[in-house]
């Protein structure tokens, strides 16, 4: 939990980022992705106990206050993408949540609930790809979304990581361990490559996990900070050479070292950056 807040503290010596505090997503919003028994449960604190183990920490208000603004980020980072290019959620990523329960960390799909939001509230019509480069797979936001065609959801993962039971996203890559940077970007090229020729997006949500690092506790994969960069120019240039708006939320990252998720987190942002001035 640590990261969140060294990561906003780094944020804000950048004069060039304006940082906005996070709505809370409301009912109606979360209800576009979530069961109402589901949320009822959440807001009304009765969760089981292997509910709350599955979703990995115990229930509280500041728990339902948190989720409820972790997806609301999200949906304002969308919104604000639609007039300014690029905009971040400095946390979000919360793609392990299924439509009626949590998991790993995740209690509300902001994903999933942004996605809707933007075709709910402002464009219909709105086609959207969900690039999601955690190092987990998108279990929850594929099952939600299965039915969806005007969503598109892919996801890059560690095939023998966590989840261990997948989901089926639109298109799905599982990577070996100790997978390295030639490998990842090729493959990832590939996955844009797909992503453009099965689906025409008019949006895309990504989630920038710091995961993949070599450094990651929990990632087992071999990609270094300067292949993890490569990865972010790589989806903002696919972005940007077809138009396209970006919300980025910041997804996983265990880090040994705190600090080296921090630096990855903000060079995403960073990076992010860079292009939103050529937007």
């Amino acid at each position: 939990m640590e990261k969140y807040s060294r990561l906003r503290d780094l944020v804000s010596k950048e004069d060039s980022i304006e940082l906005i505090e996070a709505p809370a997503a409301n009912d109606t919003q979360i209800l576009y992705a979530h069961d109402p028994l589901y949320l009822i449960k959440i807001m009304e604190g009765k969760l089981s106990p292997s509910e709350q183990g599955e979703i990995g920490f115990p229930w509280s208000e500041k728990m339902v206050e948190r989720s409820r603004r972790s997806a609301g980020a999200t949906v304002a980072a969308c919104k604000t993408a639609l007039t300014e290019g690029i905009a971040v959620n400095l946390a979000g990523g919360t793609h392990h949540a299924y439509r009626d329960a949590g998991s790993g960390f995740c209690v509300f799909n902001d994903s999933a609930i942004a996605a809707r939001t933007l075709q709910k509230e402002l464009h219909p019509k709105l086609k959207i790809a969900i690039i999601d480069l955690d190092v987990h797979q998108g279990n929850g936001t594929a099952s939600v979304l299965q039915h969806d065609a005007s969503i598109f959801t892919l996801s890059m993962h560690g095939e023998n990581n966590f989840p261990f039971k997948k989901e089926t996203s639109d298109l799905d890559l599982g990577l070996p361990d100790g997978c390295d940077d030639s490998q990842y970007l090729q493959e990832l090229g590939n996955c844009l490559n797909q992503l453009e020729s099965r689906f025409t997006a008019d949006f895309i949500i990504y989630l920038a996990g710091a995961d993949p690092h070599e450094g990651d506790r929990l990632g087992r994969l071999n990609i270094s900070k300067e292949g993890l960069r490569m990865r972010d120019a790589l989806v903002f240039e696919f972005a940007q050479t077809r138009n396209l708006p970006v919300a980025i939320s910041m997804a996983g990252g265990y880090g040994k070292e705190i600090e080296s998720t921090v630096d990855i987190h903000f060079q995403t942002i960073m990076t992010a950056l860079l292009f939103q001035k050529t937007y």
